[in-house]
């Protein structure tokens, strides 16, 4: 029985799942959002709270050595540090949010997106309108033929 044992195995042993999450972590920092299962979002959560809080140490030498434990990408220390970090200054933990998606198509399995409360989409991806890809391509599609017909009858008249 499993009395007072915290965490999920996940199917792996320790060091597979160790790796696990640092890939994963290393993903959050770089893109601010990744997509997961929810049982892995939320074992994750809890470590990139704890970087997340390291980096706000933006002098600490220290902070940068035991975040480096985590994250054994120089780059992605330093954007922690001189990006990341200073966004949640005045914020008392709770950097992070996860969002249900549904069942997977595969194998049902739950998912989830997990990012950070302040992260904004980007241009073209922001049309959180509903508009699938299929609507899209049929608008597409109706205004190449009108843009053809107006390239085709030349210049337009003065």
């Amino acid at each position: 029985m499993r009395h007072n044992k915290s965490g999920r195995k996940l199917g792996r042993v320790s060091e597979h799942r160790r790796a696990l999450f640092r890939n994963q972590l290393k993903s959050l920092i770089a893109h601010e959002r990744i997509i997961t299962t929810l049982p892995k979002a939320k074992e994750l959560r809890p470590i990139a709270e704890r970087v997340v809080t390291l980096g706000r140490r933006t002098d600490s030498v220290h902070a940068r050595r035991l975040a480096a434990r985590w994250l054994d990408d120089r780059d992605l220390v330093h954007r922690l540090f001189t990006e990341i970090g200073p966004r949640f200054v005045s914020r008392p933990g709770g950097y992070t949010r996860i969002v249900k998606l549904g069942p997977r198509r595969g194998d049902g399995a739950e998912l989830a997106i997990l990012e950070f409360v302040d992260f904004k989409l980007s241009g073209s991806k922001a049309k959180a309108t509903g508009e699938s890809k299929k609507d899209s391509k049929k608008e597409r599609k109706k205004k190449a033929p009108a843009a053809a017909k107006a390239e085709a009858s030349g210049p337009a008249p003065k």
